[in-house]
């Protein structure tokens, strides 16, 4: 296989995807057309769940093993498309400047299908060759990315060789993301006592809580991420009161923590935990909480997805921006959140255009996206 034809399997490959509805935990019949089209070029397909997988077929365990990533699944389409989501649609557009562009429509275009084709074909090139590489080649086609769920890439690594280092292809202009925020939700919950609200008694929650979004909300951490800034705090929902006369004795409320490489997401679980620590309830009550729990407490749903990043240094990241690479940290989460080595996410298409209306990708981002992540690899030593 040449770079064109890879090219040419690439574009026929995305349009069948995009035909088949593939939303996050419904990609089995995704998975089972291209079980089939890997298995066709004669290489063992392993498979768990909707994961898909191959392995260098010179593997050697002597060698670093490099990991190629990308996602088969997609969110579900909004209802603004113009365009048939399930339908692979060229067009031809004019852009306000009179200049025309060719452009493929259809649901998972951009994210993620053409990283997607791209690093599968370049993958079957690489080891079509009796090249000189230092290192093994595995690909994964991971499911549930777009839900973080656990029977995605969490599923896969454990059945995979040792793993020294990731590319995972996500719509980025072809330039290296080297560091991805991470996510922790937390869910918060202030502890008043419950009174009528005619007379003065009780202590109410919903004051507490207040108290403590306004501490979250000024709240800054010492240290920063040199490429992704700061970890950002936001309070997205509160919840309180059963009626207009009752004060409320509870009040939740929901936090969106986006962390860096600065902390792990544990680390900012616990600060976040001690800056609302200091809050009682008011000695004017006369009353004292009943138990021994915070007044607020910040209970993390989970602490799985953290930030990642790539040393400087590595030799991938080298490669790249010896052939004109431009690192930047990225703010959106990817499966990097998830493996636990260095890794960096590079691909075609805009992020921009990813879970949106009539999402595209144009053909020629895929073939230049083929020939870069050829140029990489083929010159890569790890």
């Amino acid at each position: 296989m040449d770079l064109e034809t890879a090219y040419l399997k690439s574009v026929s490959l995305l349009e069948k995807m995009v035909s088949i509805p593939s939303v996050s935990r419904e990609e089995t019949a995704v998975a089972d057309m291209l079980q089939t089209y890997m298995g066709s070029t004669g290489l063992e397909v392993h498979r768990t769940g909707n994961n898909l997988w191959l392995i260098d077929p010179r593997y050697d365990s002597n060698r670093p093993t490099l990991l190629l990533n990308a996602h088969i699944d997609t969110v579900k389409p909004v209802s603004t498309w113009k365009h048939n989501p399930f339908c692979a649609s060229r067009e031809e557009v004019i852009l306000p400047d009179g200049s025309r562009e060719e452009r493929i429509y259809g649901l998972g275009s951009n994210d993620d299908g053409a990283s997607f084709v791209s690093l599968l074909h370049v993958f079957f090139l690489l080891i079509e060759e009796e090249a000189s590489r230092n290192y093994n080649l595995v690909f994964v086609a991971s499911a549930q990315e777009e839900v973080g769920g656990r029977d995605g890439i969490e599923r896969v690594l454990p059945l995979l060789p040792r793993i020294d280092v990731g590319l995972v292809g996500e719509p980025t202009g072809m330039q290296p993301a080297i560091a991805e925020k991470g996510l922790v939700v937390i869910d918060g919950i202030a502890h008043g006592k419950s009174g009528h609200a005619a007379r003065n008694e009780g202590v109410n929650a919903l004051y507490l809580a207040v108290d403590a979004i306004q501490r979250l909300r000024t709240f800054r951490f010492e240290r920063e991420s040199t490429t992704l800034g700061p970890v950002k705090v936001t309070v997205t929902g509160v919840q309180a009161g059963t009626a207009h006369n009752v004060i409320p004795d509870t009040c939740t409320f929901v936090v969106d923590c986006r962390t860096t490489d600065a902390y792990s997401n544990d680390e900012v679980v616990e600060l976040l935990r001690r800056e609302v620590s200091p809050i009682q309830w008011p000695a004017a009550s006369g009353q004292q909480p009943t138990t021994n729990s915070p007044v607020v407490e910040l209970n993390p749903r989970s602490t799985r997805l953290q930030p990642s990043s790539i040393p400087a240094d590595h030799p991938l990241l080298r490669r790249i921006v010896a052939l004109g690479g431009q690192p930047f940290g990225s703010p959106t989460l990817s499966d990097q959140a998830l493996m636990r080595f260095p890794t960096l996410k590079m691909g075609p298409g805009q992020s921009s255009r990813s879970h949106t209306a009539d999402e595209y990708i144009r053909p020629c981002e895929i073939r230049e996206a083929i020939g870069f992540y050829y140029e990489v690899l083929k010159g890569l030593r790890l």
